[in-house]
């Protein structure tokens, strides 16, 4: 019964092609999506994290989620910040959500003070030397275009031209970090900022912190967060939509692998009819014909899997390639997870047309023309 389900698959290469590479695109579709959102996800939260503060404080109606909510807040508050007894360092800084040319996050940072929270690594240039300057991590200029970005090169931010100053190693926030003043003159909110990052004197005084701004008269109503806090926050379960974007791309890519899996079975069936009859005729059961069909199906899948994980590995390395900037980050447990649900859903998909073929009367069946 194996060498007739290996006959079969073989008889029909084209079916056979077309049912593995739609359960490779399944895989390659659920795996890609999941990919993209979790590497963003992550990439943001491994970015902030090199900050180097220990505590976020945002306003009272802020998002918790990076560049959400303007810059809304006078940015010499950080003065406040300071002169709370543990904290050593405020920061106040703007996080600008921009889609031109792509969508990112542009930082404007106050370069003393964000650079004592953790100093910045130069791998070329160094600080702002004018309010035109701009400093970017060494995996932006990779997205030249021609050529990897140099110091002394003219890029566009928020439509304005600005000469890149230095380049750093990657993970202290945004990709493109410009003067505070200018990125506030540029979106319509001089002298403000979206966020505030404090660095503590001790892990062990954040509460103390914490308490402190909430005693301060004109500071009590702020957001505060340890960075810890914000970490766990980050996760899919606290963004808005996250999941349920998942969910959708997941049925949609299912629904694609059992319709194409359920089709080319039951054509298959509808093809072979004298050939389960004459099984049927020599003894074969109901249930080993149901069992041929779904071995067929089962080998389409393994193989489809198979196909669908290396075109994921492909579509990695291209995208890192071609985007350097887009986090991709394929886990082991969405690889489990894809290609349970593929072999699943063809299986189901196999279902209907092996039952149908085992019901065939094999008198009917013998005398198909």
């Amino acid at each position: 019964m194996n060498k007739l389900v290996f006959a079969n698959l073989i008889h029909r290469p084209l079916r056979s092609f077309i049912s593995v590479v739609a359960i490779a695109i399944e895989v390659v579709m659920i795996l890609s999506v999941v990919a993209i959102f979790l590497g963003q996800l992550d990439g943001q939260k491994i970015r902030t994290n090199g900050i180097g503060a220990d505590i976020i404080v945002r306003p009272a109606n802020a998002s918790f989620i990076n560049a959400v909510g303007g810059a809304p807040v006078p940015a010499k508050n950080a003065a406040a910040f300071l002169r709370l007894p543990h904290v050593t360092v405020a920061a106040p800084v703007i996080q600008n959500f921009s889609l031109n040319p792509a969508p990112e996050i542009i930082y404007g940072i106050d370069y003393p003070s964000y650079n004592a929270l953790r100093p910045f690594v130069f791998i070329a240039g160094g600080p702002f030397q004018g309010p035109d300057d701009v400093i970017v991590d060494d995996v932006f200029i990779q997205s030249g275009k021609t050529r990897p970005y140099q110091v002394g090169d003219t890029i566009k931010i928020v439509n304005h031209p600005f000469r890149i100053c230095g380049i750093v190693e990657s993970g202290k926030g945004g990709r493109k970090m410009v003067p505070i003043d200018t990125l506030g003159d540029l979106i319509g909110s001089p002298g403000k900022a979206s966020v505030f990052f404090l660095k503590a004197d001790s892990q062990d005084n954040l509460d103390l912190i914490r308490q402190e701004i909430a005693a301060t008269p004109g500071l009590s109503d702020y957001q505060v967060q340890t960075m810890h806090e914000w970490m766990s926050l980050m996760t899919p379960d606290h963004i808005p939509g996250f999941n349920i974007a998942l969910d959708v791309v997941t049925v949609i890519a299912t629904l694609v692998g059992f319709l194409v899996i359920f089709l080319s079975m039951y054509t298959a069936v509808l093809e072979r009819t004298r050939e389960i009859g004459i099984l049927k005729a020599m003894g074969a059961s109901k249930f080993a014909i149901v069992g041929m069909i779904l071995r067929e199906s089962a080998l389409m899948a393994l193989v489809g899997v198979a196909l669908g994980l290396g075109g994921i590995l492909a579509l990695h390395t291209a995208l890192a390639h071609l985007y350097p900037q887009l986090f991709f980050e394929i886990t082991r447990l969405w690889v489990l997870k894809a290609s349970l649900i593929a072999v699943v859903g063809t299986v189901f998909g196999a279902v209907y047309p092996a039952w149908m073929a085992a019901a065939k009367d094999p008198i009917d069946a013998l005398a198909y023309e």
